[in-house]
This record gives C-alpha cells, sequence and structure tokens, in this order.
C-alpha cells in the first residue's frame, strides 16, 4: 500500500516545490522528456494550473518529435534501457494513442509505424505493428482496446508498462489474422529505408 499524499501539505511543502523548481529549470537545460515526465506527475500531484500543465506537455511532445526527426535522418533507432530514449518513444507513442482515440487512424498509423521503425526491441516493435494494423484495418480505438488488448496481462512494474504489449492473442498469431495490413505496412516502411540508403 502506498501512503495516501496529503496534496495540501505537499503544495506548502519547501523541498517538494523546490525540487519542482529544480526538474522545470534542468529539464529545459538539458532537454530531458524523462525529466519532463517527472515534473508532469509533480504538477498533477499538486494539482498545478493547467496552463502550466500544458506548457510542460507540449515541451514534453515537441522535443518527443524534434529528437524522432533526428533519430530517422541520423538513421538511428531508440534504445529502451536509456530513460532519455524510453521517455522519447513514450511520449509519441502517447501522441498516436490520442490521435487513434481521436479517430484519426490515418495519423495513428504513421505513428505506430515509425516507432515500430525506430524502436530498438523486438516485442515493442511487433506490438506497435499490431497497433499500426488495426488501426489500417479500420478498427476503431475501442474495438482495439476491447477485443484485441489483454488489459489484466499488463505488468506494472515493467519500465515499459506505458506501451501496450499485451493482447487477447499471440502477436504473431494477430499479425497473421493482418497479414495484408502487415504486408502494406512493409511496403510504406520501404520507403524510409530507401531514403535511408541515399
Amino acid at each position: 500500500m502506498t501512503p495516501e499524499i496529503h496534496v495540501e501539505e505537499l503544495k506548502k511543502d519547501p523541498e517538494f516545490l523546490a525540487n519542482i523548481q529544480r526538474l522545470e529549470k534542468e529539464c529545459k537545460e538539458e532537454e530531458s522528456i524523462a525529466k519532463g515526465y517527472q515534473l508532469l506527475d509533480a504538477q498533477l500531484i499538486i494539482e498545478a494550473p493547467e496552463d502550466e500543465i500544458n506548457e510542460v506537455f507540449t515541451f514534453i511532445v515537441n522535443t518527443a518529435f524534434d529528437r524522432l526527426a533526428e533519430k530517422l535522418t541520423t538513421s538511428h533507432s531508440f534504445d529502451m534501457n536509456e530513460p532519455e530514449d524510453l521517455a522519447t518513444a513514450r511520449a509519441i507513442y502517447e501522441h498516436g494513442i490520442q490521435r487513434y482515440s481521436e479517430n484519426d487512424k490515418k495519423g495513428a498509423k504513421e505513428i505506430f509505424l515509425v516507432l515500430h521503425y525506430t524502436i530498438d526491441h523486438a516485442g515493442l516493435k511487433d506490438a506497435m505493428m499490431v497497433h499500426a494494423a488495426a488501426a489500417m484495418a479500420g478498427k476503431s480505438f475501442e474495438d482495439f482496446i476491447e477485443k484485441l488488448v489483454d488489459v489484466e496481462g499488463v505488468d506494472e512494474h515493467d519500465p515499459l508498462a506505458f506501451f501496450i504489449q499485451t493482447f487477447t492473442q499471440p502477436v504473431d498469431k494477430l499479425l497473421t489474422t493482418f497479414e495484408k495490413q502487415v504486408k502494406q505496412a512493409k511496403e510504406e516502411l520501404r520507403v524510409l529505408d530507401e531514403s535511408k540508403e541515399q
């Protein structure tokens, strides 16, 4: 059991507030998305004003996409053992999930495919392909969550728990089910490979 957090006390706690200020400074100076997430968590705990929360969120998303562009132009992958890379991939993934939940299947598919392409982690690569294929097959976000995702199977202690990787069927089976979409997705990704070779 985690002890109950007393929000009002934290709002007055000089140490906690100093910690927030330090995180604000460091995340901007270091352009650290990992610290941006820590700051966001702290702000959410003390129920900071919405514009402050939005500012951090915007910083996280913008920095993540800048970093993604850099990875694509330099042909580097996201190393999931590296906290900053993990936080960057998480920010991009959460943006993709948001797009999907707003029914922008094309936008979501593109984000999941780019993650499939740039993440250096076999299990996550496959999971991203399942996400992309489901969106390409026209499945609604609700259907995806209700029919394909195994919510019970999530290990909260896994540092990659932010990414949906547990499904109602084995991943290889799902990829076979979505064979047509996977083939089409690989065609689309070939363009990235070809630009890499030039």
